[in-house]
Formats: C-alpha cells, structure tokens, sequence
C-alpha cells in the first residue's frame, strides 16, 4: 500500500478513534497520542492490510486494545469523570448550553458503564457501527452485544430520568 492510498483509505477514520480512545482515556492528549500509535501500527503493517476484511474495525479494535493497556499501566481501573475535559469538545458559548450540559451528562453516566457496555453503546449510539462491525471490533456474541446494549441504555435512560426528577424537586 503507498503513502496515498494509505491516506485515503484510513485518515478519514482518525475522528471516530479519537472520539473511541477519548471515551476510555478521558483525557485528550492521551487520546490523540493513542491514535497516534494506532496508525503507527497500522503503517507498519500496510503491506498486510488486504488480508483483513475491515482495515477500520481492525483499527477500532487496536484503538481499544491500546487504550485497555494504557489503562493497565496506570493501574486505574476506574475512570474519573472530569467535565473540564469533556468541555473543550463543545466551545460553541452559550448558545448550545443546555444541550452541552445533557450531552456532558449522558457522557458521565456512559462512563459510570461497565467496560463491555461503555463500549458497545459507544460504538453504536455515538459512532454508529452496525452490530456486525461491533461483532467483527469486539469480538462478542452478537446477543452480548444486543443485551449489553439494550442494558447500557436502560441505564442511561434511568439515571438521566433521576437527575432530572432531582433538579424538578430542587425547584
């Protein structure tokens, strides 16, 4: 594979690894050094790339990958929620703030997620990959997939349904 097809076939994938590898990282500069490595990796073996059936879902899952040891190095299993971070995203001012402020909110509670359901709702709900393709990432059971997902959003859905019952009864 040359430099251009290289560019042209995996450089348009770079937002959906930053978005995936911010998810676990929480932080933006690990992140962008994460997908960084990625395509390091990914270059290193561009003459191999035909044998793989999805070069994006294979960079989905090394992003992970990376991301899980990252992870294990620091020896934080847990992640800390840090809206200043996630801020940064949306510098529109004012204009958006309630939808910022729903959007930070659903992001913390995504977080709060066991690792298999932070993933598959990321992948699909935020990024959009069809179940086979989370399949084909993560390597669960298509049902795994289905039940973690529907279990991920009924999560969300109630505890955002509890934080607004909260600030309704706070007025």
């Amino acid at each position: 594979m040359t430099a251009e097809e290289f560019k042209s076939r995996l450089m348009p994938v770079r937002n959906k690894l930053f978005r995936f590898a911010l998810s676990f990282l929480s932080n933006r500069e690990e992140a962008e050094d994460a997908v960084q490595e990625v395509y390091l990796k990914m270059w290193k073996m561009r003459d191999d790339l035909g044998k793989y059936k999805s070069p994006e879902a294979l960079m989905m899952t090394i992003t992970r990958n990376h991301c899980f040891d990252k992870l294990k190095l620091k020896k934080n299993k847990a992640f800390t929620l840090n809206t200043d971070r996630d801020d940064t995203l949306f510098e529109d001012g004012h204009d958006h703030a309630e939808q910022t402020d729903l959007v930070s909110k659903v992001k913390q509670i995504i977080r709060c997620l066991p690792e298999q359901q932070k993933t598959i709702v990321h992948l699909r709900d935020v990024e959009g990959y069809a179940f086979e393709e989370i399949t084909e990432i993560t390597g669960y059971d298509l049902n795994y997939i289905r039940v973690n997902l529907s279990r991920g959003r009924k999560k969300i859905r109630e505890t955002l349904l509890n934080l607004q019952r909260n600030e309704t009864g706070r007025n």
